[in-house]
């Protein structure tokens, strides 16, 4: 017979080990959240699951869960696309247990292999086919109220970097980073956060859209006029789309999932069916087909009732063929209007823009918007569209939290609280001022004296042939100077020519409702001729550029000019101006006074014209930065500007009278697989027997960098025109054809192509006043014209984001190859940023 001492341990032990399996069959209750671990992120619709069994749930758009069971189980697992699954142990009764999920470095784009047809394919069928139906642009109008909230953070910070001098002296705030994300998530140094009340509305046919943001608060890093901000915070930017075919994000065209041509791009599963609140839901995960691929990666809910997208997550990533980012995220949740169309709930965007080395740090955008208070098929008059952002004078008045919480959908977490404090505490840490400073001289050119500015820095130092050295410096005032006056000038020295060269301009504001502007400039300087500072002050680099090397056919001149600007309609604006100018060449240069005496020559003149100028971009997005208005670039139209001239002959001693007349079309065209074209077209014609500066000079270039806005190989000065039409065209393939080359794929490389050419002409009674000798009887300097009916074409093919930022362009010169000066081929070199 055993010992009893025996049988009691043996008792005791079989108690111990099984005692967990006792407890743990009584009731669990648990709820928590589940976030990114590296943005700190909610996630949403992620896979809450009992291990070992089919109870759980999905997360809600907060990334909130809340189970119970009575089954025996011993631990909780969450899953999510995307992420590494992640499983915790549980313990009886109620708990909160929360997750931070870790990005999955595995291939997303594993599918399974079906006997018959993939089940998903007749879900996206029936997607497609009732797109029309439950796409928000079927309804006539909606409009809705908004929330947005927006944070800027530092992340991925390095050791290497956290020793550096600036991160020691700010090491008091980094010690509470870890605070910011949760338990085991990463640091992050927050830089601002912004949040916004406003109303957007919509009417369709015709297609308008504004956004009246009411009431804002802002807190960040370097951020001290909040005017331009303001607008760029409303849910306007935020504004995403999933039954278009193609979404347009950071600049590029990102294919739908559910896409008219879905089977192109995507692979899909059938996950599961689902009830997702009161709606039975299949859940949809899909990946591209190629990871190089402007596409997608995520899980989206389809209702069956109406196979309207319920639910999406959405994301890219870095593989993707696009610079400096990690990754990009959108989670949308939609609401079904009564008239069947959806419409979204709440929105969230990640962007997560990579480290540029391993001992840098990264940066991370994240923006939030909730929606409510729906109004549908009520549109408003046309004109109550008239301006696509507008914000409230008193935007800035900030109110207490009580009142703020009203406003937001979900209140402010303990970390986001805790980010606003952080951040009052960086600002006020002298070494990052300091480098604020800086990174806002490097960026904007111009260094902040509180009223003025001085700069730009960039054009600070020139060489050229004709100048020898050059210096200048600048100044332009701010809002903080005067909302009404704009005051700007410049001074510069040759050292070479010993001539002193300045300019002073002011501008009153007369009205920011519908944009008015008077302004008054007088200057005196050097160009080169066919530079039309106006029409290139797009390409600031290309004019800057302009200043540098052999400065062929430049002249000095001094200049008088008044413009009255208004802003009539929306995308609708209009100019009247006046311009005096001299003309005096550093180059030999002649024109014939009298056409048929070739003695009678003169090589300077005075020139007195008025023009009138009309612009019209339909759906142009335009901003207030301060005392400027700064566009954001044309969606689906063209912008088409006309202008005509008129010189008075007489009128403060000018020497010619004369008529003009032009019309540009500039247009992006988007491609969807084919990329993005850029096409603008201008034509001219001058009416009037006039010496050729007086004509149209086509802008050449004989720098060896790419530029948009001139004809490559075409020398300076080398054709002039009296009448013609010119045309750019900018072929961007994005990663159309080197995506789909093995291992190529992985250099991100992009082919762009581009064509250039004038049809122009030049009447013989222009040609008659171009002399052969100047006054003094020394050659003059050639120049060419067109022959008729013979186009100038130059063609070149490239290859973009050579280590992400080289270009690199081949240009053939197709025609007028007969002189040998020209170059017939070139190779051009150019440094770019583009995402």
């Amino acid at each position: 017979m055993k010992n009893p001492k025996f049988y009691k341990g043996f008792f005791l032990s079989v108690l111990i080990l099984f005692a967990p399996l006792f407890l743990i069959a009584q009731d669990i209750e648990v709820e928590g959240k589940v976030t990114d671990a590296v943005s700190g992120d909610p996630i949403p619709f992620a896979s809450v699951v009992f291990k070992g069994t089919t109870e759980g749930m999905s997360t809600d758009f907060e990334g909130k869960y809340k189970l119970k069971t009575s089954t025996r189980v011993d631990s909780l697992t969450v899953t999510a696309v995307g992420y590494k699954a992640k499983t915790k142990a549980l313990k009886p009764g109620k708990q909160v247990i929360n997750f931070q999920m870790e990005e999955s470095v595995t291939a997303l784009n594993t599918f399974v292999f079906y006997a018959g047809e993939n089940p998903a394919f007749d879900i996206l069928r029936k997607v497609v086919k009732n797109k029309n139906k439950n796409d928000k642009r079927s309804l006539s109008a909606y409009e809705y109220d908004v929330y947005t909230k927006t944070e800027i953070d530092i992340n991925r910070i390095s050791d290497k970097l956290r020793n550096k001098k600036i991160m020691k002296k700010i090491s008091q705030v980094l010690d509470s980073i870890d605070r910011v994300v949760g338990e085991d998530g990463k640091p992050i140094l927050p830089m601002s956060i912004t949040e916004s009340y406003s109303k957007f509305y919509y009417r369709n046919n015709p297609d308008l859209k504004t956004e009246r943001i009411l009431k804002s608060r802002l807190n960040g890093v370097g951020i001290e006029d909040g005017s331009t901000v303001n607008q760029l915070i409303g849910s306007s930017f935020q504004e995403y789309n999933f039954y278009q075919n193609w979404l347009a994000l950071l600049g590029k065209s990102f294919v739908s999932p559910i896409a008219d041509g879905w089977r192109l791009y995507y692979e899909y599963d059938l996950i599961d069916s689902v009830y997702v609140g009161n709606d039975f839901c299949y859940r949809l995960d899909f990946f591209p087909k190629s990871q190089a691929e402007l596409a997608f990666t995520g899980t989206m809910w389809i209702r069956k009732e109406d196979f309207g997208l319920k639910q999406i997550d959405a994301s890219v990533g870095k593989r993707a063929n696009i610079n400096f980012i990690n990754k990009i995220q959108i989670q949308q949740e939609l609401i079904p209007t009564t008239e069947g169309a959806w419409l979204p709930l709440k929105n969230r965007v990640v962007v997560n823009v990579s480290q540029l080395t391993k001992n840098s740090a990264g940066l991370m955008a994240k923006f939030y918007s909730g929606n409510k208070n729906f109004v549908i098929n009520k549109p408003h008059d046309p004109v109550f569209y008239e301006n696509r952002i507008q914000v409230d004078d008193d935007i800035n008045v900030r109110k207490d939290e009580v009142n703020w919480d009203t406003l937001r959908h979900e209140p402010l977490t303990a970390t986001e609280k805790n980010v606003y404090k952080m951040i009052d505490t960086l600002k006020n840490i002298p070494v990052v001022k300091t480098y604020t400073e800086v990174f806002k001289v490097v960026v904007e050119g111009y260094y902040d004296f509180g009223k003025i500015e001085i700069g730009p820095y960039i054009r600070s130092f020139a060489s050229n042939t004709v100048e020898g050295m050059r210096i200048q410096t600048g100044f332009r005032t701010n809002v903080n100077f005067s909302k009404k006056m704009v005051y700007n000038g410049l001074i510069a020295y040759g050292f070479q020519d010993q001539k002193l060269k300045y300019s002073l301009s002011a501008t009153r504001i007369l009205s920011r409702t519908h944009w008015t502007t008077f302004n008054l400039r007088y200057r005196s300087d050097i160009v080169r001729l066919g530079i039309d500072d106006e029409a290139a002050r797009a390409s600031y680099l290309f004019l800057t550029a302009s200043r540098w090397g052999r400065f062929k056919r430049a002249y000095y001149y001094d200049e008088a000019f008044a413009s009255l600007h208004r802003e009539i309609a929306r995308g609708f604006s209009a100019r009247g101006a006046f311009r005096f100018w001299t003309f005096d060449p550093t180059y030999p240069f002649a024109f014939r006074k009298d056409p048929t005496d070739s003695t009678s020559v003169s090589r300077d003149f005075r020139s007195a014209e008025f023009f009138i100028e009309a612009r019209y971009a339909r759906d142009e997005t335009i901003i207030q930065n301060g005392n400027e208005r700064v566009s954001l670039g044309l969606e689906k139209w063209p912008a088409l500007t006309f202008r005509y001239t008129h010189g008075v002959k007489g009128l403060m001693n000018s020497n010619f009278s004369y008529d003009k007349v032009s019309l540009n079309v500039d247009q992006r065209i988007n491609m969807g697989p084919l990329g993005a074209g850029y096409l603008s077209v201008t034509g001219e014609y001058v009416y009037n027997q006039l010496p050729y500066p007086l004509l149209t000079v086509h802008l050449g270039n004989q720098a060896p960098t790419y530029s948009s806005y001139t004809f490559n190989l075409m020398n300076y000065g080398e054709f002039v025109s009296d009448e013609s039409v010119s045309m750019h065209y900018r072929q961007y393939f994005e990663g159309l054809i080197v995506n789909r080359i093995p291992l190529l794929n992985r250099l991100k490389w992009r082919l762009v192509g581009t064509a250039n050419m004038i049809y122009g002409s030049l009447r013989k009674s222009n040609q008659a006043l171009i002399a052969q000798e100047t006054p003094s009887g020394d050659p003059t300097l050639k120049t060419g014209f067109f022959t008729t009916g013979k186009p100038y074409v130059e063609l070149g093919y490239g290859v973009e984001n050579i280590f992400k930022f080289v270009r690199v362009d081949f240009v053939h010169r197709m025609t007028y190859l007969d002189d040998p000066d020209v170059r017939k081929f070139g190779v051009l070199v150019t440094a770019q940023f583009r995402l």
